[in-house]
């Protein structure tokens, strides 16, 4: 299992691309794992012929425990056949080191509680246990999730039910379904995650009628909706509204769109303009880059910009630019692109998509009006960058003179954490954010 963020311990194997005997080429998508916050495609990190595939889909094991065996195509590249000690493989190269990689020891380490990951610890907690409860099957007498929540299904769960993977218990207790009334479809009789996803959908939607489609949530939705509901129990949520003139911003794309197409291949928007816009006010009003702790404010240091990406119809991710403010229209518009489709691509990590101090979602493409949308926890604000359209403005000239132009006009909706700031700070915020977008160039700005 590949480390896929700092904080991840332990990942899903959701599905395998390749079949046992299937020829692998390096570096194409071999299986995807799920963590909390991401699906990821993972590359085979070596040509071969795939030999064993050791955990199968829908398992939840530890980071650095062998998944499948590759028998390498070069059988004199000892580098490929020979594991490495100075880091845990994703994917063992060679039967040898399937044979190895998945020994476990029986005993305990001295100190098992030193061992523990955070997910581990917070399920301990959760089920008021102590390390020692748990029998520990993990490489090197470790702890894993899998051992306590098998343990815990053993201890309150039907035989039936302790016999399927955590991934299936935590679908049959998600949404509230006892194994006795599925019907099963596997091997002997065994209930599968499809019978499961087949009696969610049936369950969870008494009113659909006999020519309605039923679509269980996969997944990515279900996580999605999970962020959404706990951040609107969370945040006191407050929206405010300001109507921008892009003019300016129009003009330089009229200027420099063309020669920015040609040379990166993709549109020069407004979005990475907007983006600039708002670097440069969370400088100016630090607050608002920041999140609430224990009755305090917890102010960043560091500008960590998540744009809000949708996936298909299939939920929401958020990819962070580090250090946003370092970046200039062009290169922030080059970014952007980069981690929207390697987020649909699924090829980012968790780390992709960690650390975010402010967000911006940008529904405008779609010609929307106004969008309130929701805080992505645990940060206090959120600006929804709306649609732009021409339209008739009041212009005032150098000597005073009022007449009527044609400009590009749109809203930006800032949705703030109330307990943490005030209407007068994000009105200033706003302000600055407009005024920055209406009176500098950008795209010339060093």
């Amino acid at each position: 299992m590949p480390q896929l963020g700092e904080t991840v311990a332990d990942g899903t194997v959701t599905k395998w691309f390749k079949r046992v005997g299937d020829t692998i080429v390096k570096g194409e998508p071999l299986f995807e794992v799920s963590t909390e916050k991401v699906d990821t495609e993972i590359p085979a990190p070596v040509a071969g012929i795939l030999t064993a595939i050791l955990v199968e889909e829908g398992a939840t094991v530890d980071v650095g425990t062998a998944l499948a065996t590759i028998e390498s195509s070069d059988a004199h590249a000892s580098s490929d056949s020979t594991p490495r000690t100075d880091a845990a493989p994703t994917v063992a190269q060679s039967s040898k080191l399937a044979s190895t990689t998945t020994s476990t020891s029986s005993g305990d380490s001295p100190d098992r509680s030193s061992k523990l990951s955070p997910a581990v610890r917070r399920l301990l907690d959760e089920h008021k246990l102590t390390p020692s409860d748990v029998p520990a099957t993990g490489p090197g007498g470790r702890l894993t999730r899998d051992d306590v929540l098998a343990f815990v299904a053993s201890s309150t769960q039907s035989p039936a039910t302790a016999s399927l993977s955590p991934v299936l218990r935590r679908l049959l207790e998600e949404h509230h379904l006892n194994i006795d009334s599925i019907r099963a479809s596997g091997p002997d009789g065994r209930v599968t995650r499809h019978d499961i996803e087949t009696a969610i959908a049936n369950g969870a939607t008494t009113s659909a009628g006999a020519d309605d489609e039923v679509i269980p949530f996969t997944k990515a939705r279900r996580l999605t909706a999970e962020h959404m509901v706990r951040s609107k129990a969370t945040s006191a949520h407050t929206l405010m509204v300001k109507e921008v003139d892009f003019e300016r911003v129009e003009s330089q794309r009229r200027l420099h769109g063309a020669t920015f197409a040609e040379r990166e291949g993709f549109t020069l928007t407004y979005l990475p303009f907007i983006a600039v816009a708002v670097l440069a006010a969370l400088r100016a009003f630090p607050r608002i880059n920041a999140s609430v702790g224990n009755d305090e404010l917890i102010v960043h240091r560091h500008l960590n910009l998540g744009i809000a990406v949708d996936l298909d119809g299939d939920g929401l991710v958020v990819p962070v630019i580090r250090d946003a403010d370092q970046y200039d229209v062009v290169s922030i518009a080059r970014k952007i692109r980069e981690l929207a489709r390697g987020a649909r691509n699924k090829q980012l990590m968790v780390d992709d998509m960690s650390g975010g101090t402010f967000t911006i979602t940008n529904p405008g493409p779609f010609g929307t009006l106004l969008t309130g949308a929701v805080i992505n926890q645990p940060q206090i604000a959120i600006l929804a960058t709306d649609g732009i359209a021409r339209k008739p403005v009041v212009v005032t000239s150098s000597s005073g003179e009022e007449s009527v132009a044609i400009h590009s006009v749109g809203l930006l909706a800032l949705t703030f954490d109330h307990r943490a700031i005030d209407g007068a700070t994000a009105a200033r915020f706003l302000a600055h954010v407009a005024a920055t977008l209406n009176e500098t160039d950008l795209i010339n700005s060093p």
